[in-house]
């Protein structure tokens, strides 16, 4: 039994202080936990949604596809803002296994069929209300049958890297692999795949 079992949430007020792309709302709620003195809070939450992530890989090259693209806020912090990252985005709707699907050809070209579904989190629970479905999935030359690089409509504009998962991991230590999604993937795949794929 937990000390939350008794608390008691009731959202009081719900207001958009901003939306275009995303969404800020800010939440005003009682809080009651278990000693029964009810609290007014105010938080602001930058409402995201679903989202899915997937680390693609090909068993005979023994290979990551990634993709590099500029990251705004990574630009703001002063570090270099074109980060390497799994192919990822929205799910605008869809359900995370579709989306994925979609993401995977329009970034990397890669058509794929059905992929492995593995874990789901939030990314900054705080303030966010993203949640990323995560998934992997292997793939062939063969299928390859698109040229990916995003969307323009999006304003996208991606790289395509594929490298050794081995290096792509040991990136993540030398600080070239900054992305939590991709972190987060590739230590899977170093927990999981076979020592021999590595």
């Amino acid at each position: 039994m937990s000390k939350f079992d008794s608390t008691r949430i009731e959202i009081v007020e719900d207001k958009t202080l901003w939306k275009g792309w995303s969404h800020l709302r800010k939440m005003s709620f009682d809080y009651t936990p278990a000693d029964g003195d009810t609290r007014r809070i105010s938080w602001e939450v930058f409402d995201r949604g679903h989202a899915v992530a997937l680390l693609l890989y090909h068993p005979v090259k023994k290979t990551v596809i990634l993709v590099r693209q500029f990251r705004i806020p990574a630009y703001l912090m002063g570090d270099r803002p074109f980060l390497l990252e799994v192919p990822a985005g929205m799910a605008d709707g869809q359900a995370p296994d579709v989306a994925v699907t979609r993401e995977a050809l329009e970034e990397t070209g890669f058509g794929i069929d059905k992929p492995q579904f593995l874990f789901s989190t939030y990314m900054s629970p705080g303030a966010v209300t993203e949640k990323i479905h995560f998934f992997f999935a292997e793939v062939t030359d063969s299928q390859k049958v698109a040229e990916g690089g995003g969307l323009d409509e999006e304003n996208e504009d991606l790289e395509m890297v594929e490298l050794p998962l081995a290096e792509a991991y040991a990136m993540i230590g030398r600080g070239e692999i900054v992305d939590a999604k991709t972190v987060m993937l590739l230590q899977w795949a170093a927990l999981n795949l076979m020592a021999s794929k590595l």
